[in-house]
């Protein structure tokens, strides 16, 4: 593959391959004058002032994706967006116009003619043709740019770059030159296909297959692809996360229950993982109970209130199935962490101007970059500026409303519970005494 340098290596290489069919067709001589080959923007070609010399412009006037390799090495990253599976090809076609310019009768017609001969007779830039141009004539010193698009990978990349001509109709011509805003001349559309730019990012390459499960000791082959004529899986998998007290979101010092199949074996453990925080943390599971093909239970212990931040969590649970040796992971299921406040219900006396300053303690900490609030009844109020991390939020609230209010700790969208669902069989829901009363 190319690197971000390759189209600039196809610009060079054309222009080289139409400056040699210049010379071969000796049009100096023919013109008079020096012929050239530039690759400015048309409307820099010539300025107001000077006499119009005889030359031929490429300019690079579009740039679009490669429909056939567009959608090439797909996904490039993992679910978590962090590891890198492959380098995917950003694949380019390039639109070239290529105009001539003169001041003498015919010459323009000449110059056109020959550049049209020449692209036609290289319907493809071959890798020689491409080294050759980006190697300095007489064996001299390259420029640091040259050097730089010989190193672009242009010539190696895995498939050829192809020029086909793209036939502009009137209204194509004239749409481009007005863009432009430059006097029209005579041009031909070429397309240049296709230019595969990748990166050079280290990816994740897995280890060769050795079996496909265990080897029979009778036929000395490995097991193959067995088909179970049933819907239950044939690995370790999770269905749900299931906090305590039917609460939808579970809090640190909580139990909480996964439910799957296949859960049965030895050292399990689960794997909470959060990729804005870029956590993932190893918690052992609970000592196993009759239901453990069904069940995993571990405990969100307070020594993780620093480690683990309110938020979303992917878990899975790893675990090494009987008559195993290599552990095996679940798919993950969602768990959320909300903040729990910790000294509530709490009472508060207003001063002489009536606002109320407290303090609220609550787990997990606040990390850096978190977004917190504290909701009163259906007010909101923002804590006073603190060093994070903490695991404590002043708030003074000027003109505090007196009254008895529930409390809410929102961290990231995220609000700490505050409907009591424990009751079984299900009641009527009530709230949780979480309150603040201001006096």
């Amino acid at each position: 593959m190319s690197s971000a340098l390759a189209i600039a290596a196809v610009t060079a290489v054309l222009r080289d391959l139409l400056n040699d069919g210049l010379i071969r067709a000796n049009l100096s001589g023919v013109l008079g004058s020096a012929a050239t080959v530039s690759v400015l923007a048309p409307d820099r070609v010539v300025s107001g002032s000077a006499s119009e010399t005889s030359q031929l412009n490429l300019f690079l006037y579009a740039v679009t994706p490669n429909l056939g390799w567009r959608n090439d090495a797909l996904p490039s990253r993992d679910v978590s967006g962090r590891t890198r599976l492959s380098n995917p090809p950003l694949a380019l076609d390039l639109h070239y116009l290529v105009s001539a310019y003169s001041g003498g009768d015919l010459h323009a017609d000449m110059l056109l003619g020959v550049a049209m001969q020449v692209l036609h007779e290289t319907p493809v830039l071959t890798r020689e043709r491409i080294r050759a141009a980006l190697t300095p004539a007489g064996g001299g010193a390259a420029t640091p740019a040259l050097r730089a698009l010989a190193a672009s990978g242009l010539a190696d990349q895995v498939e050829l770059v192809k020029l086909t001509p793209e036939y502009l109709t009137g209204e194509d011509s004239s749409k481009i030159w007005s863009a432009i805003q430059s006097h029209f001349r005579p041009t031909a559309g070429y397309l240049a296909s296709v230019v595969l730019i990748e990166a050079s990012e280290p990816t994740r390459s897995p280890l060769p297959v050795l079996s496909r499960g265990t080897v029979d000791p009778v036929s000395g082959r490995d097991r193959g692809v067995v088909v179970t004529p049933t819907l239950a899986p044939p690995a370790p998998m999770l269905t749900l996360a299931v906090p305590p007290l039917r609460q939808p979101v579970a809090r640190i010092g909580d139990v909480i229950e996964l439910q799957g199949q296949r859960l049965e074996g030895s050292a399990r453990e689960v794997v909470l993982s959060h990729d804005r925080h870029d956590i993932d943390q190893v918690v052992p599971a609970m000592a196993a109970t009759p239901d453990a093909a069904t069940h995993v239970r571990f405990v969100l212990d307070a020594s993780l209130a620093e480690a683990l931040p309110a938020g979303m969590y992917r878990v899975r649970v790893r675990v090494t199935p009987p008559a195993e040796s290599r552990p095996r992971s679940t798919n993950d299921v969602a768990l959320v962490l909300a903040p729990h406040i910790a000294n509530l219900p709490m009472t508060v006396t207003r001063d002489a101007a009536g606002s109320a300053a407290f303090a609220i303690d609550f787990m997990p900490a606040l990390r850096a970059g978190q977004q917190a609030v504290l909701v009163l009844g259906s007010a909101q109020y923002l804590p006073l500026e603190s060093t994070l991390p903490t695991r404590t939020l002043r708030f003074l609230i000027p003109d505090a409303p007196v009254g008895n209010h529930l409390a809410r700790l929102r961290i990231d969208g995220i609000d700490s519970p505050i409907v009591d669902l424990s009751a079984d069989p299900p009641a009527t829901p009530t709230f949780l005494d979480q309150r603040v009363a201001i006096q």
